[in-house]
């Protein structure tokens, strides 16, 4: 199982929000790359970075401090927020993002994710946001009619990557993650799920590698990194499988 530290970025600076409320970010690095080296050194081998703004805004907004990211490790890395369209798309692979994720486009055009698989194969991801198990876009400020279940098997064959899933209720929340409705989605799609939202303990990753083989192929780490209730070390090594 993969293990994603999450660098949310807000105004140039990595926060971590409460059940994606924009009011309710801490601050926990002003210097992004020197979070996103820290993560490396520590052991990460992959990252997942959000744009909290672009979110909102529907186009990129902190991408300085994205690039700095990229530049500063070269580890592989996965860029959600406000990426709506083909040309955003290709300028951030170009840049060197590894996998692009694309959240309220999914909902609105799925063609577009479809057209994006198929020109750049290996390198897309859909993220499904969920309150309720409803699919929430535009930074969750809306919620939708649609099922996460029905979003996914949208793409079943389209050649997404993975599906990364966020139950918000428990996002930031340190509340443990809903594996019941991550194993659910897992199990009902051949896409490969990460799971998103309440990592609290090292407990939660022993939980979704006891249901690893329903497809889920990682978790995302928020919080529980940034304020020390999770051990990387250990998590790491959780995550390989080396203890019983």
């Amino acid at each position: 199982m993969n293990l994603y530290p999450a660098i949310d970025l807000k105004d140039g600076n990595c926060v971590r929000l409460l059940r994606g409320e924009m009011d309710a970010a801490t601050v926990f690095n002003t210097d992004p790359a020197a979070q996103a080296r820290s993560f490396q050194s520590t052991g990460f081998e992959r990252l997942h970075l959000v744009d909290l703004n672009g979110a909102f805004e529907g186009k990129p907004v902190n991408a300085a401090a994205v690039e700095s990211i990229l530049a500063a490790t070269k580890l592989p890395t996965q860029l959600g927020g406000g990426i709506r369209d083909i040309e955003t798309i290709e300028l951030w692979l170009e840049k060197g993002l590894g996998r692009v994720i694309l959240g309220t486009i999914a909902l609105r055009d799925p063609e577009i994710v479809k057209q994006a698989c198929k020109l750049f194969p290996g390198h897309i991801a859909v993220g499904i946001d969920a309150r309720d198990g409803q699919v929430a876009v535009e930074g969750w400020a809306e919620t939708s009619s649609t099922t996460a279940l029905d979003l996914a098997r949208k793409f079943e064959d389209a050649g997404v990557e993975a599906i990364i899933y966020t139950d918000i209720d428990r996002d930031g929340a340190l509340q443990g993650v809903n594996v019941e409705a991550t194993r659910d989605l897992a199990a009902a799609v051949s896409i490969p799920v990460i799971a998103s939202g309440g990592v609290a303990s090292v407990e939660d990753i022993k939980i979704l590698r006891a249901v690893e083989e329903s497809g889920i192929e990682g978790v995302i780490i928020g919080r529980a990194l940034y304020d020390g209730r999770i051990d990387p070390a250990e998590a790491l090594k959780l995550a390989r499988g080396e203890y019983a």
